[in-house]
């Protein structure tokens, strides 16, 4: 697949050839227009009016986060080598293959299984058996969305549940109310055969009265609602707490106030409670967050490996104008043939132009930006999935983490972006 970088910096001669070779290629060609203010159909049929817009997208880690969940559709596979660190290199280290091996409750098994798990993912080989360790492990672990995260974790928190004890007895922060409900649905999935274990979510407008007697075992939320029923309410006890979970680790470092709160509640946790911190990333700043929040613990990090895929091309055309860039664009699509093509813009008023102008020229085109809600991007990504738009115009809204399997690519880290 050919992957275009617009305006670099790469060798003259290169540049050279390939403006030569698009020279030569013709596509008619309207003359182009301002656009001020432009009818464009939306999916449904309805119109929606776009106006220009020179603002760059800002890229929202939770929102990105609570995309990807709700686009990934099955378990994917990561090309990241995982390496584990221990607090004790002397001890053995242990990695399964089948979730049997792990000698997990009956109703554990079938949850696992009905939801759709046939063997542990890569990152899962090696956590789980850490996570459900006796006595409990410490663990902060690397792992991107898909690769079963969520799915460890729970697994481990239903494992450690006494479902005859009605108290909180684990607790999971996540960094906003939609991905706390994202992991309440992975736990009700999961534990559906625990008939007496039951979840309840510390999110913003779930009121608890002062000194309301919660019995359920597993609870999850956000942190300045957990902070608020721990601390102020007293709804729980936080030196009954088992497992303690701390999900987005980068997200909640990145939103004010949750990395204090997430503190405070650990430091009242009683020193034999499993400690579990999941972070997309590894900056510095996560790491301190994590090595400060997390004691003695194990570490699963993902090393990139090398790729070099025989499949990916990539090219770049200099250009000096927006007339240039979407001529050099028509170019391409009247010289090869294009199944699928995701488009990178820098604004979104450069991506809203560029959709009405494909429209206007014929083509099948879905435009994805971050006013949109993150349930209607998960839509419009599911369609271009599915093939009904064959162009995708987007902003860095996904420039790194969707997950578009029809493109003809086998890493969708290795397509580079076009910049308009």
């Amino acid at each position: 697949m050919a992957s275009l970088l617009w305006g670099g910096d790469a060798g003259a001669a290169e540049s050279q050839r390939l403006n030569s070779h698009f020279s030569n290629l013709s596509h008619p060609r309207k003359n182009l227009r301002g656009v001020k203010s432009t009818a464009v159909r939306n999916i449904d049929g309805s119109i929606n009016n776009i106006k220009e817009d020179d603002e760059d997208d800002v890229v929202d880690l939770a929102a990105n986060s609570l995309l990807n969940k709700l686009i990934r559709q099955s378990l994917v596979e990561s090309s990241h080598r995982v390496e584990v660190l221990q607090k004790d290199p002397s001890s053995p280290l242990y990695s399964v293959k089948t979730f049997e091996e792990l000698r997990l409750k009956e109703e554990l098994l079938k949850g696992i299984y009905a939801m759709g798990f046939n063997r542990p993912s890569k990152i899962q080989e090696m956590a789980l058996p850490m996570m459900l360790a006796h006595p409990p492990q410490n663990l902060i672990a690397q792992s991107q969305s898909g690769t079963g995260k969520t799915a460890a974790f729970v697994l481990a928190m239903l494992s450690r549940v006494n479902a005859l004890e009605l108290f909180p007895q684990c607790l999971c922060l996540a960094p906003t109310y939609e991905l706390a409900l994202q992991t309440g649905r992975v736990v009700e999935q999961m534990g559906k055969f625990c008939v007496d274990v039951q979840v309840m979510y510390a999110i913003r407008g779930n009121r608890i009265p002062r000194g309301t007697d919660i019995t359920k075992q597993i609870i999850i939320g956000t942190p300045g609602t957990v902070l608020d029923w721990c601390f102020k309410l007293k709804l729980i006890d936080l030196t009954k707490i088992r497992v303690f979970v701390l999900d987005e680790a980068d997200v909640m470092i990145d939103t004010q106030g949750f990395s204090d709160h997430s503190i405070r509640i650990q430091r009242a946790l009683p020193s034999e409670c499993q400690m579990l911190l999941f972070s997309a990333t590894f900056e510095d700043s996560v790491w301190h967050f994590a090595e400060r929040i997390i004691p003695d613990p194990n570490v699963i990090k993902l090393r990139k490996e090398e790729l070099t895929l025989n499949n990916i091309r990539q090219y770049y055309v200099l250009c000096e104008h927006r007339k240039d860039k979407y001529q050099a664009l028509c170019n391409i699509y009247g010289s090869i043939t294009i199944g699928q093509a995701i488009i990178f813009c820098q604004t979104r008023r450069n991506a809203k132009w560029l959709t009405v102008e494909m429209i206007q020229d014929g083509h099948q085109v879905s435009l994805l930006s971050g006013e949109l809600t993150v349930e209607q991007r998960a839509s419009i990504i599911q369609r271009f999935r599915d093939g009904k738009e064959k162009v995708l115009i987007t902003t860095n809204v996904c420039a790194r983490d969707s997950s578009i399997k029809q493109l003809n690519a086998e890493d969708m880290d290795e397509i580079e972006k076009i910049d308009y």
